[in-house]
């Protein structure tokens, strides 16, 4: 294993293991604030435990390329749910990280995942 691919892959997974723990934490919050991104409420049900077992396979280094790629697939997905809300004009709270991200969804929420996708495609091509 590349040492880039490794660091890529530990990384996002503990990106994404924070991102579902923290989603969890967030009790019957999360799902109203999915809803608020315009999820349905069995996909934002479904989400954290996506995050942290994808994360988890990262940082295991498990089922590599796939791991990465469907990190990558899902930071697209939630990109894409993002760049509607903003084209709508809404700036729902992000609710990212549960309560660590509050902030509205703005132009810096799609710069910060193209950065984790960044990382995902040097994981799946390294890792």
């Amino acid at each position: 294993m590349d040492v880039l691919g490794f660091i890529a892959e530990m990384a996002l997974g503990i990106v994404f293991v924070v991102a579902g723990a923290s989603k969890v934490a967030r009790g019957r919050e999360w799902p109203v604030q999915a809803a608020e991104l315009g999820a349905p409420r069995p996909v934002a049900l479904v989400v954290p435990w996506w995050e942290m077992t994808v994360g988890a396979l990262l940082v295991a280094g498990l089922g590599s390329p796939w791991a990465a790629i469907a990190a990558l697939v899902t930071l697209i997905g939630f990109t894409a749910a993002i760049v509607v809300q903003l084209r709508r004009g809404r700036h729902p709270q992000c609710a990212c990280f549960g309560a660590w991200s509050t902030a509205p969804l703005g132009g810096r929420h799609v710069a910060r995942n193209a950065g984790f996708a960044a990382l995902a495609v040097l994981a799946a091509l390294f890792g």
